[in-house]
């Protein structure tokens, strides 16, 4: 097995030394469980401080959780949830938000992730018609699973159209640091004052061991979300663990140091495979993920050295994945090799 760090996956990183050191030092002594502790009330302070006094946090485990749970709390059965074709909840949760909410998981394709009002009006009809499910929900990714990034106004315009037609927005942020890094803004300029209703707040992808918070910046949403996720099994008995991370994460910029160098690492990576004529980079690189068509042949070989993924078989197209611990070493060592094989 390689142990070599790779472009697989930011989820194949570990763990950033200050979120270690963050989880030793509440590992001391007793304290209440289920939330009720210190660390955790700080933790929901610390988040208060970057989205707006204004919000409702919860914490669970892991991203898929974020969304499945938020996502049900917000709709009833006969919902229906519309998302780019290539979001997280449609190809890469195994079915769990139609399994957990009852509701049907509508796609709109795009071809740089990113929704938008033209895509979304394809599934805005049968409102008031018992036959159709009913549109509730428009969930985006930022960044989206190409590695782009919606502006705020681009999101303005997404929540202002839901808003208008009666439905709510959900934002699967797994990297939304990455994106705020690469804007330039903070969370609040993407979330709170774009119109954003509920998110899943990700660190797990950018230096923690785990973790996702659930955001609600409509609190008459939240009503009944602390009884959802002692049901979807998201309670922490332990919580203090996950909020000794975000409590570090959010110190001292530690989330935007992390994001911006794996931003710098995958930009580095795609100026230096630009060089290479067989090798064409198909998004624009806005974050850390860096998406490239490859010459089939050559995969297997690369793969053996740094793992990574194909993503799209029929184009061969692959992407490659830039961490918090990424160095550039690591970047020249891939692309001397690149240059080796691809001839």
């Amino acid at each position: 097995m390689i142990n070599k760090r790779g472009f697989a996956s930011d989820n194949n990183s570990g763990v950033h030394p200050e979120i270690l050191k963050a989880i030793s030092e509440v590992n001391t002594a007793h304290t209440i469980g289920y939330g009720d502790d210190k660390y955790t009330r700080q933790a929901i302070e610390k988040i208060k401080e970057f989205f707006g006094d204004n919000i409702d946090v919860y914490f669970v485990f892991i991203g898929t959780a974020a969304n499945v749970l938020g996502l049900t709390s917000i709709t009833k059965s006969y919902h229906s949830i519309i998302c780019a074709e290539t979001s997280h909840i449609h190809q890469d949760e195994c079915g769990a938000p139609e399994k957990f909410s009852g509701c049907k998981v509508l796609t709109v394709p795009t071809t740089n992730g990113k929704l938008t009002i033209e895509g979304i009006k394809h599934h805005m009809y049968g409102f008031n018609f018992e036959h159709h499910s009913q549109p509730k929900v428009i969930s985006i990714t930022q960044t989206t699973e190409l590695g782009t990034v919606y502006t705020p106004d681009e999101i303005n315009k997404i929540t202002d159209y839901a808003h208008d037609n009666g439905l709510l927005v959900h934002m699967d942020g797994a990297r939304i640091s990455n994106a705020v890094a690469n804007l330039g803004v903070t969370y609040r300029k993407i979330t709170t004052d774009t119109g954003i209703d509920v998110l899943s707040f990700g660190g797990t992808k950018n230096g923690m061991m785990y973790g996702e918070a659930v955001i609600f910046f409509n609190k008459e949403l939240s009503t009944d979300f602390k009884y959802i996720r002692k049901q979807g099994m998201q309670l922490a008995s332990k919580m203090r663990f996950i909020a000794a991370q975000f409590n570090r994460y959010l110190t001292g910029d530690l989330w935007l140091k992390n994001a911006s160098h794996a931003n710098n690492m995958a930009k580095l990576l795609a100026m230096e495979v630009e060089k290479i004529p067989k090798i064409k980079i198909t998004q624009k690189v806005e974050s850390n993920g860096v998406f490239a068509i490859v010459p089939k042949e050559y995969i297997p070989v690369l793969q053996k050295e740094f793992f990574f993924y194909v993503w799209d078989e029929g184009t061969s197209e692959v992407r490659w994945m830039t961490s918090f611990d990424t160095t550039e070493e690591d970047v020249r060592l891939f692309v001397n090799l690149l240059r080796k094989i691809v001839r």
